[in-house]
């Protein structure tokens, strides 16, 4: 196959992936930041339970008590070193939820990420906990029961119980746990002290009810996650909103939830042995789309007057660590649960992508120089091949007038032009499709850097030097505003970052250094690739542009390196013919 002809090819694909995203861009309505909202408790003068607070006077909750005539629920605080907000007492809910170590944006003044929010606001999320009657005579709590709690606030090393008595010899509970980071434990437990058996059916949810906006990449996946009998499940909203049947399946350990692109809300069971039943499933009531994923046990308890039930489960609720994530799967037994984070089908690579920048990031205390940096050992794990490659291009390159003569000499036989041309090969011993590896090695360490940029929190608000505060966006600055000194708003197509202007550049020396398509349609196709290439990375993340055009850097010593040896050992050969005549 001719050379110039798979190059072609590779580019073109490589073209389309990257137009693809960028439609999808183009066409998908930017995202915008959940409500942050800081957590607002009053602090009672003689407070009825300790570290637990009414709803603030002018809180959507004391409205609706005072439309109904009820009191405002009491809110069960949480603090821990990474967590604010605060439980519902009324229907033991944890939809008040605050991560304390991340800002909607790069500015330090901006508010912390929000996660859960309460049911009278726009975007209700949240956690709770409950059973439903086994026999239809057990009274349960519901979602307006008020329980009361023992303890708090809720924070490491400090649970707390929450208690209800159903009037019938049933007494309630959900003992609560919270670790350092982001993993809730709950035992609910039925203590019952009447004469006569109840059977009861005890569950956790989560619960959205609205539809979130979604980044719609479609490198990206948003929605329903989990890994259910031991294998990863993955829906998307829009998907599921197609689907007649809530998915559900008997499950041993295993987790499911909702995935955003940095944060998750799961839930798994204590106890990995305990069969249970994980449903996820959509519902629309009055035009609202409603979605939950509930575990629950797989058929209702018994419990003899007398008797204690209970059963285990733990919801996570934060940021998708990818340490925090692997330490969870290891130290608790969560199945697979770094899959919560979307590394793709270049796993095997992505994952220990990020591990090699991650330990050089905790080196040099810069993502940017960790890139950079891992750029070089890249550069150096695939130098032989490289090497190989960038000689057989040099030769072609120095072959191209031998190559030219020979094609206007047998212009009107095509079939004799190719022959010659392999010939001519064979006897300089060049290899012509041996100068693709460079490309065929760059496309999956392209694409699996792409994706530890754009999936792992730990990038996200990444600085590099200068201007670049964030790895994981694309570069801010746009020459089609003279950098700032413009004020116009241009279109999304018209931004053009200096890195995505040093890419192309580098890209274009680069180019060349490679010898020239001898077919003039070819020619013009990889005289435009700089450019093409210039404007679809514009937008992509600005640390994967600094890696392009590092690694372009790298290849022009490389290869100018390889020129230079090759032109003196070209030389040093025509002088030794020319001593032998």
């Amino acid at each position: 196959m001719d050379q110039k002809r798979l190059l072609a090819a590779i580019a073109l694909s490589i073209g389309i992936l990257l137009a693809f995203d960028l439609w999808k861009r183009e066409t998908t309505p930017a995202p915008e930041p959940a409500p942050a909202v800081a957590v607002q408790q009053t602090t009672p003068s003689t407070p009825a339970t300790p570290g637990v607070t009414p709803a603030a006077p002018g809180s959507a909750d004391a409205a609706v008590a005072a439309a109904t005539s009820r009191p405002a629920p009491e809110r069960l605080r949480i603090d821990s070193p990474r967590l604010s907000g605060s439980i519902n007492l009324r229907g033991a809910r944890l939809d008040d939820l605050i991560l304390k170590d991340y800002r909607e944006t790069t500015d330090r003044t901006s508010p912390n990420v929000r996660l859960f929010a309460p049911r009278d606001e726009a975007q209700p999320y949240y956690a709770q906990w409950g059973w439903s009657s086994g026999d239809g005579r057990t009274r349960v709590p519901d979602a307006e029961t008020d329980w009361t709690a023992q303890g708090g606030p809720l924070a490491p090393g400090t649970p707390v119980t929450l208690s209800w008595d159903n009037g019938q010899g049933q007494q309630f509970q959900i003992v609560l746990t919270l670790d350092e980071n982001f993993m809730f434990q709950a035992d609910q437990r039925v203590i019952n002290s009447g004469t006569e058996a109840a059977s009861v059916l005890p569950w956790t949810r989560i619960r959205r009810e609205s539809t979130p906006q979604v980044a719609g990449f479609y490198i990206l996946h948003e929605g329903y996650v989990g890994v259910l009998g031991g294998r990863l499940h993955e829906t998307t909203y829009k998907s599921a909103k197609s689907e007649t049947t809530p998915l559900q399946q008997d499950t041993n350990g295993g987790w499911a939830g909702f995935t955003d692109k940095y944060w998750l809300a799961a839930i798994n069971p204590v106890d990995a042995a305990q069969t249970m039943k994980a449903t996820w499933r959509h519902v629309a009531e009055g035009g609202q789309d409603r979605w939950q994923v509930d575990f629950a046990a797989p058929a209702p308890q018994a419990v003899a007057p007398g008797a204690t039930a209970s059963i285990g489960t733990r919801v996570f609720a934060g940021a998708k660590e990818v340490h925090l994530l692997d330490s969870y799967r290891d130290r608790l037994g969560v199945t697979d649960f770094d899959k919560a984070i979307d590394f793709g089908m270049f796993y095997f690579l992505t994952k220990p992508f990020f591990y090699a920048l991650d330990w050089l990031f905790k080196l040099f205390g810069n993502f940017g120089v960790a890139i950079l940096i891992f750029t070089v050992f890249l550069k150096a794990l695939f130098f032989p091949l490289a090497n190989k490659a960038y000689k057989s291009m040099a030769r072609m390159k120095m072959l191209a007038p031998k190559m030219t003569e020979v094609r206007e000499r047998y212009k009107d036989d095509p079939g004799k032009a190719q022959a010659e041309m392999m010939a001519l090969y064979k006897t300089e011993k060049v290899n012509p499709a041996s100068g693709c590896l460079p490309i065929l090695i760059q496309i999956p360490v392209f694409f699996a850097l792409y994706k530890v940029l754009f999936v792992t929190i730990e990038m996200r608000h990444a600085p590099f030097f200068g201007w670049i505060h964030d790895l994981s966006a694309p570069d801010p600055t746009n020459i089609f505003t003279l950098f700032g000194a413009i004020p116009w708003d241009p279109p999304h197509l018209l931004h053009m970052p200096v890195w995505a202007i040093i890419m192309g550049i580098t890209m274009f020396l680069q180019q060349k250094l490679n010898p020239a398509p001898p077919d003039p349609i070819q020619a013009k196709i990889f005289q435009w690739m700089p450019v093409i290439f210039t404007f679809m990375l514009a937008s992509f993340p600005a640390g994967l542009v600094i890696y392009w055009s590092w690694n372009n850097l790298l290849s022009i010593a490389q290869q100018a390196y390889i020129g230079r040896d090759e032109r003196r050992a070209r030389a040093a050969e025509q002088k030794l013919a020319k001593a032998k005549r």
